[in-house]
């Protein structure tokens, strides 16, 4: 819901879970041809998330049970590049971060105007905006001004 608001309040208009697309994306901008997953860190097993968690019964069920979801957003997201849409993915850590918003909004639009269908580096590209704006906040407070 943090993510809709802010696209929405940035002036950003999108569909919601579009059933006729592969995996049923969160946010889908179809004139432009670019879905967004917002992924829960749990369920779609985030790496290296400290929200990435197993549960410690029932290990096998845990264990095919991302498996299985890990392969349906591997092939929903490769059916939906091979249909020209480009595919963003926003992380539930990354959300509750609260930084998000500037690095998702500059690949948004940059998908949006470009038209692109790599979704990996979009999404490179945000976790890449993501950490340099964490890392000059830091350095700016450790200057002092």
């Amino acid at each position: 819901m943090k993510v809709r608001s802010a696209l929405h309040a940035a002036g950003l208009r999108y569909r919601l879970h579009v059933k006729g697309l592969p995996g049923t994306p969160d946010l889908v901008f179809p004139r432009r041809k670019v879905v967004v997953f917002v992924h829960g860190c749990f369920w779609h097993r985030h790496p290296g998330c400290h929200l990435a968690t197993t549960p410690k019964s029932r290990g096998a069920f845990w264990t095919e049970k991302f498996r299985r979801n890990r392969e349906r957003d591997a092939a929903a997201a490769g059916a939906l590049r091979s249909r020209g849409w480009a595919v963003v993915e926003v992380w539930e850590c990354e959300i509750k971060r609260n930084d998000y918003l500037e690095p998702l909004l500059q690949i948004l639009r940059l998908a949006i105007d470009a038209r692109m269908s790599q979704p990996h580096r979009l999404h490179r590209s945000f976790n890449a905006s993501l950490r340099r704006k964490t890392s000059e906040s830091g350095t700016r407070g450790a200057e002092g001004g």
